[in-house]
């Protein structure tokens, strides 16, 4: 039985003392902790929904039509983006906002957290955004052909404002890398 040497971690150098003040105000940080908490339970509230939605789709799958079928799948994948959406706000934020959490080296440690800060979660955040609303208008495009029956689920009004609405994300998420590329070579600029 061979036994390996444990693999040793430097240690780290103790922390600057922090005057009463900046110790107050850097350390309502962790006021946030309860928020990353609250989302962790909407996580779970949004596997409930994700469950009791495949539950329906496998119930009924040979009752319903392709659209049914469809529209069934689409709120399926609605869901697992908003849950996306979520993982990316709770970890992205707590280690941008709040602490570390040293993850380095685990096997399952996210490509994309290694190069977060809050202008990437801004962007990122946009981009599922922009997804989870494309989702939303794509199950509106394929009722739309119900438009003015009684089995219609939209109006033309609503189907105009979901339309504006999703041009609005997709404007504001362009908006938002841009600012934020000008932000980025600005302070390459600076650093010249």
């Amino acid at each position: 039985m061979s036994v390996e040497p444990e693999a040793r971690t430097e240690p780290r150098p103790p922390s600057p003392r922090l005057r009463l003040l900046p110790m107050i105000i850097f350390g309502s940080r962790w006021l946030q902790l309860p928020l990353y908490l609250g989302l962790i339970v909407a996580q779970c509230v949004y596997i409930a929904l994700f469950l009791k939605e495949l539950w329906h789709l496998s119930w009924h799958a040979l009752d319903f039509t392709e659209q049914q079928i469809m529209m069934s799948v689409l709120a399926l994948i609605d869901v697992v983006m908003i849950s996306n959406l979520l993982v990316m706000v709770i970890v992205g934020g707590y280690e941008t906002f709040v602490s570390r959490l040293e993850l380095q080296g685990h096997p399952d440690e996210p490509e994309w957290l290694g190069h977060v800060n809050a202008s990437v979660l801004k962007i990122k955040l946009a981009m599922a955004i922009i997804g989870i609303s494309s989702i939303a208008l794509l199950r509106t495009f394929i009722e739309a052909g119900n438009l003015g029956s009684d089995r219609a689920g939209y109006t033309e009004n609503g189907v105009m404002w979901q339309v504006l609405i999703h041009l609005t994300f997709v404007v504001s998420a362009i908006g938002i890398a841009y600012v934020d590329k000008l932000g980025d070579s600005g302070t390459r600029k600076h650093v010249e």
